[in-house]
């Protein structure tokens, strides 16, 4: 029998706290099997400044997706944002000693590692070194270098970087609450891949995710990641704006701004009135719709030029790198009425709400495919796509976690390949776990991850 591969997305944001437990179905989409969803305490702009109560909050959300899914977590893929991410451009390259053979996935990881030895500011470290293009030799715009001979090999990196004390503090909140921490991702690469497609990455798009305390930016183009940025403004900024004008508590003013805000004041009428019940004893009180949908106006308007200022800086302007497909909003701040006109006349560009649905079954479309899920969608699926090992129950043939230990010692090595006399192939993977092989074998009418994958399954299959 073999294991299915579940992934579990662990979205701290600063409103709320959202455990995903997903898998890939026969269709390759997500299955969704249980979600959990706690109030988020202890977070302030992505950032943990109270350990205990992002603990607790950490622990609820983890708590409630096992009962909803019928599974123990032991295991998460967490989204990291906050004031403290930026990014950069880099070029690096590497001197290929041997370069009678083609380049292989070996040099692609022995230059990022060289990029991620760079020396950053005081108290930061790299969160991500994402390839851009390759340059081999003297050819350059090479867009997968695996396979080519070459002497040289380059590359333009863009790197994200994080306060150190900042991340440290998320994995030390994750692990705290029990949970291993399977790896980070940057939320915004985390939500482009629930909500946009192949077409709109090769064309050029900007994704604008509006969250609790942050709008996290990701631009594509030519389905490259070109530009990342983290704005420390979200819905949050909003609600506390309504709170303090009118006068209310925090509570109402997020109901308020969710059932009868608006981004458009030109849509409501002087007339118009909502009666909110008065603190304990006291009068109730009436608020303008008109003067809640300008105090929303103004704040939507501040985040929105910001996003512009990334796009800017990208260089939209520049004909070769224009974004065709225009921009995509997600997340909850993204669900406000009148969101995308607005959006589309302070940009001018063309605007669309991104949705899950295209990544989730059939059945499970609904509240799941909200733009508020976004983040936890595309952590389930950065999950998934990091699972690269098969799982078979065959305790009396191998020891599982024997096999685990030898995974991620040489998950990043280049495997050799053996043969015994029964003209059976194995790898170095088989050889540490007690396989006997003899001569060495070298093939190359496939990858060697294809190699790898087809002969170790078959291996296994054969010795039931």
């Amino acid at each position: 029998m073999e294991y299915q591969d579940i992934a579990i997305g662990l979205d701290v944001g600063t409103t709320k706290i959202v455990a995903m437990v997903g898998r890939r179905n026969e269709y390759n989409k997500i299955e969704v099997l249980g979600i959990g969803k706690s109030r988020s305490i202890g977070i302030h702009k992505g950032v943990v400044n109270n350990i205990t109560q992002t603990i607790d909050s950490i622990r609820e959300a983890i708590s409630e997706a096992e009962h909803s899914s019928g599974l123990k977590i032991k295991e998460v893929i967490v989204g990291i944002a906050g004031q403290h991410i930026r990014s950069l451009q880099h070029n690096d390259y590497i001197t290929r000693l041997d370069f009678e053979n083609v380049i292989n996935h070996k040099d692609i990881n022995q230059l990022i590692t060289q990029v991620h030895k760079l020396v950053m500011l005081p108290g930061e470290e790299i969160i991500h070194v994402l390839p851009q293009e390759y340059k081999v030799d003297s050819q350059s715009e090479i867009g997968e270098p695996i396979g080519m001979y070459g002497n040289r090999l380059e590359a333009n990196f863009h790197v994200v970087v994080g306060q150190i004390s900042s991340i440290r503090n998320i994995g030390r909140c994750v692990k705290a609450a029990g949970l291993n921490l399977s790896g980070m991702t940057l939320e915004p690469l985390a939500s482009a891949e629930a909500v946009l497609s192949k077409e709109e990455r090769e064309a050029g798009v900007a994704l604008v995710d509006i969250g609790g305390g942050t709008t996290d930016v990701a631009i594509f183009k030519d389905n490259i990641i070109r530009h990342t940025a983290v704005l420390p403004f979200g819905g949050k900024v909003i609600t506390d704006n309504i709170k303090t004008d009118c006068l209310i508590i925090e509570r109402q003013a997020e109901l308020l701004k969710i059932k009868f805000g608006s981004s458009w004041p030109g849509e409501n009428k002087e007339t118009e009135i909502v009666c909110i019940p008065g603190l304990r004893g006291r009068d109730p009180k009436e608020i303008s719709l008109k003067h809640l949908s300008q105090i929303i106006h103004t704040r939507i308007c501040e985040i929105l030029e910001y996003v512009n200022m990334e796009i800017d800086n990208y260089g939209n302007k520049d004909k070769k790198k224009k974004l065709i497909a225009g921009l995509v909003m997600t997340g909850g701040g993204s669900q406000l009425k009148h969101i995308r006109p607005l959006t589309e006349y302070i940009t001018g560009m063309d605007v669309r709400i991104g949705y899950s649905n295209e990544h989730i079954a059939g059945g499970e479309n609904g509240f799941i495919s909200n733009p508020e899920y976004a983040t936890s969608i595309g952590l389930v699926i950065k999950g998934l796509n990091n699972k690269k090992r098969y799982f078979y129950t065959k305790p009396n043939i191998i020891n599982q976690s024997h096999f685990n230990e030898i995974y991620e010692k040489n998950k990043y090595e280049l495997p050799t390949f053996y043969k015994n006399n029964n003209s059976r192939y194995y790898t170095n993977y088989e050889k540490q776990l007690g396989y006997n092989y003899d001569d060495k074998f070298d093939k190359k009418s496939k990858s060697f991850i294809e190699i790898w994958a087809d002969k170790f399954r078959k291996i296994l299959n054969d010795t039931e």
